[in-house]
Parts: structure tokens; C-alpha cells; sequence
């Protein structure tokens, strides 16, 4: 079963990117089928899985140009993409009027059930129509956040957009679980959040923490996930560490089901 992950939160700079291209990489080296959805109009996860030359996008599946299947384009990085284009950041006007306008991405990725073990969507950093389309399509919401004052703040906000998209358009949306990024453990403040959100969010709070690591910043540029450019590095250690915690999460096969 295909399992719908939106990796979200409303506030910027937290690592939603980093941690869509690198989760994505570390779950396809371990044999899982992985789609990646750039839904970011930046195209910041497209560009940094390589995939910044591809002809049809994400835009043209929202407008019902093109099926999604049609769209989707391979990477070096194991992993396929449906890339995030510049046209992509007027998808929201022409929407706004569309039928099922909350409902576009849920709608395309229908026959991309099955297909995929995992698909990843790398949400923009704002509430909107893009956004509460990812939140409608998913199964769960994967929360990266930063150990600081205003990241808690951001978390409330996000907290309650779930809750309203629950209440009113998808009603079985979970959460993943909130992933601690950028941490710096000479911090005393990231100490400090860090602690609080074990106490208020136990169980759905990640063991693994995403080190602040100067080779996370360098791979983009390199348009490959960390693990490829720097396997020994810390942040790479880190997203493989996520990738094993994810994957023993995953319920045991049925009797007769082949191995992932």
C-alpha cells in the first residue's frame, strides 16, 4: 500500500527540502519504490534532486493537462520526481475557481496508488491552496522543526491547519511525526525546546535529530541528496538513522507477500 507523506510546516528555513530529498534517497537505497512531489514553487527539492530539466511538472497535473503518470520523470538519485517549475506559483489563481479545487492532487495521484511505496510531497512554507492540497492528499504529515522560540509558535499554526483540514476535508489525516533539524546541542535553547517537545509530543516526536551539518548545505548545489555526496557525513548518518526509523514502522507483510 502506498503511504502519502507531506512533509509541512508553515513556517521557512526549517528543513522541509533537506528532509524530502534526503528521507526520499535514504528509503530508495533500502529498496522501497519513492516518489518525490516538488509542490514548492521555489523548486528547491527539484533542483536539488537534479531534475531541474524536466519538460512537464507538477503544474501541468493541478491544471488537468497532463496525467500525472505522464509527468513523473526518473533521478540519479533512485527516486522519481514530479518536478516543481517557475509556473508552478500561478497555480493558485487559476485554481481558485477550479471544481475541487482542494482536490486536484488527491485526484492525480489516484492512479499512482501501488505503484509507489512511499510518495514524499515538499510542502511551501505558507498556508495555502498548495499546501491544504498536500494535506488533503496525504495519509500523515511529516513536521521538521527547528529547537527555537518562533518554530513553536509555527508549530501551533500548523497544529490547528491540521485540525481544520481533518475536521473538514480529510478526516483520516494523522501525523508522521515532528522531526527535530539543525540542531545544535551547545544551544541551551534548543536543549530546552527540545525537552518540552518530548514532553508534550512523546511518542510522536522522532528519536532521530538532524545535526546542523555544513555538507547538508553543500549537496543542493551538487543537485544530489547528501548521502551521495558525503555518506560519512553527520547529516547523512542522520537521514539513513530516519530512514531505519521509518522503515520499522512499517507492518509486517502478509503471509505470502514478497519482501519490500
Amino acid at each position: 500500500m502506498t503511504r502519502i507523506v507531506a512533509i509541512a510546516n508553515q513556517k521557512g528555513g526549517v528543513g522541509k527540502t533537506t528532509t524530502s530529498i534526503n528521507l526520499a534517497a535514504a528509503l530508495a537505497e533500502q529498496g522501497r519504490r519513492v516518489l518525490l512531489i516538488d509542490l514548492d514553487p521555489q523548486g528547491n527539492a527539484t533542483m536539488g534532486s537534479g531534475a531541474a530539466g524536466t519538460e512537464r511538472g507538477l503544474y501541468d497535473v493541478l491544471l488537468g493537462e497532463v496525467e500525472a503518470r505522464h509527468a513523473i520523470a526518473p533521478t540519479a538519485c533512485s527516486y522519481d520526481m514530479l518536478a516543481a517549475h517557475a509556473d508552478l506559483s500561478g497555480a493558485e489563481l487559476e485554481l481558485a475557481q477550479a471544481p475541487q479545487r482542494e482536490r486536484r492532487l488527491r485526484q492525480a495521484l489516484v492512479p499512482l496508488q501501488g505503484g509507489y511505496d512511499y510518495i514524499y510531497i515538499d510542502c511551501p512554507p505558507a498556508l495555502s491552496l498548495l499546501t491544504v492540497n498536500a494535506l488533503v492528499a496525504a495519509d500523515a504529515v511529516l513536521i521538521p522543526m527547528q529547537c527555537e522560540y518562533y518554530a513553536l509558535e509555527g508549530l501551533t499554526a500548523l497544529l490547528g491547519t491540521i485540525r481544520r483540514v481533518r475536521a473538514q476535508l480529510n478526516p483520516a489525516l494523522t501525523i508522521e511525526g515532528l522531526l527535530r533539524t539543525m540542531f545544535d546541542p551547545r544551544n541551551s535553547l534548543a536543549l530546552e525546546v527540545s525537552d518540552q517537545l518530548t514532553r508534550h509530543f512523546g511518542g510522536q516526536l522522532f528519536q532521530t535529530i538532524i545535526p546542523r551539518n555544513v555538507r547538508l548545505a553543500e549537496a543542493p548545489s551538487h543537485g544530489v541528496p547528501v548521502i551521495q555526496y558525503d555518506r560519512a557525513s553527520r547529516g547523512a548518518q542522520a537521514y539513513l538513522a530516519l530512514a531505519a526509523e521509518i522503515l520499522a514502522r512499517e507492518p509486517p507483510p502478509a503471509a505470502g507477500d514478497p519482501p519490500p
